[in-house]
């Protein structure tokens, strides 16, 4: 696993998170066998959006981030859940180009900087998913999504990603951080925090020096007494299983499935994310999706009476009404 720290400064002014993500960019390098590019281009994604879902407000909210920049890595993909955890895919893991002239990776060349980053906030107190795009600065990823917080979210933020990968082609470390204003600071402690930032090495050259996350937190707010907030274990996990999969299926409803079923009757799915296989009789899907269809009736009965009974009992000024009523006679 991978970790994760909050902090923030002792005035309450900059908010802090950062993640040594080693163990999550490895993961994703194992499971999607990417050459050195493209495990930088995804393990920098990967990292990005670790951090943001650490800075959501509930475990159950989640956060998509898409890179579609039109180079020849193809679309970049990263989702996170409300803890940090993280999943990615990346269309054409095997790109490879020359290095650039300081001798790094070239993941702007590579992801391209002719397209958008969309964001898709995804809270489970709203119907409908937020979604955010702005056009890419340069593809380098951590640029990117500085710009998104500017423009999308007004949000002065400094964002920070690397990824080192060995000769190898293992992945020697990886983490990064972000660093937020909030309102209120003044031009001094801008100031001093430009300078701080100038004067860090990058995120991979700390790791490989055996820093930790709170040890960037320190670099980053000198001056500004930061305390950590909370300290939490993050990995690469996909919450693919059968069951999730097999109604994937059915919502392409009976007669998309005897098509398929005609073709072939064995279905085998493959998750984009992690690359598990799941195997499937579409034959008995076909008879599954008949069976919903013709009782749809009922389905919509039942689902009304729950949700009559949840209106009538779990109201707000209901439950209100319980704690009062539980709190005057004990």
């Amino acid at each position: 696993m991978s970790n994760l720290i909050r902090g923030i400064s002792e005035n309450g002014g900059v908010v802090f998170c950062g993640v040594d993500s080693t163990e999550i960019v490895r993961t994703a390098e194992q499971l999607h066998h990417t050459s050195a590019t493209c495990s930088a281009a995804l393990g920098r994604l990967l990292t990005g959006a670790s951090l943001m879902g650490s800075m959501l407000k509930d475990d159950g909210d989640s956060i998509t981030l898409r890179v579609a920049g039109g180079g020849p890595t193809g679309t970049v993909v990263a989702c996170t859940d409300g803890t940090g955890n993280v999943k990615g895919c990346i269309d054409h893991p095997l790109v490879e180009l020359p290095l650039k002239a300081n001798g790094h990776l070239d993941v702007g060349s590579a992801v391209g900087k002719n397209g958008v980053l969309t964001v898709i906030r995804d809270n489970r107190l709203q119907k409908e998913p937020t979604v955010g795009q702005v056009p890419l600065v340069s593809g380098e990823i951590a640029e990117d999504l500085t710009s998104y917080y500017a423009y999308s979210e007004q949000v002065p933020t400094v964002c920070a990603l690397g990824v080192l990968v060995d000769t190898d082609l293992t992945i020697a470390c990886a983490g990064g951080f972000l660093l937020q204003l909030l309102p209120g600071a003044t031009d001094a402690e801008i100031t001093q925090l430009e300078q701080n930032i100038a004067a860090m090495p990058s995120v991979t050259e700390l790791l490989r020096e055996g820093k930790t996350p709170e040890d960037m937190m320190n670099l980053a707010l000198a001056g500004f007494n930061p305390n950590v907030l909370d300290e939490r274990e993050v990995q690469y996990k996909c919450d693919c299983s059968e069951e999730r999969t097999e109604e994937m299926l059915l919502s392409l409803g009976r007669k998309e499935l005897e098509k398929l079923r005609d073709e072939d009757p064995d279905c085998e799915v493959v998750c984009h994310f992690c690359h598990t296989k799941y195997h499937f009789d579409l034959n008995q899907l076909v008879e599954k999706a008949a069976y919903y269809l013709e009782h749809d009736d009922i389905r919509e009965q039942i689902a009304q009476n729950g949700y009559e009974k949840i209106k009538e009992y779990f109201t707000y000024p209901d439950r209100i009404q319980k704690m009062l009523a539980t709190r005057y006679q004990q």
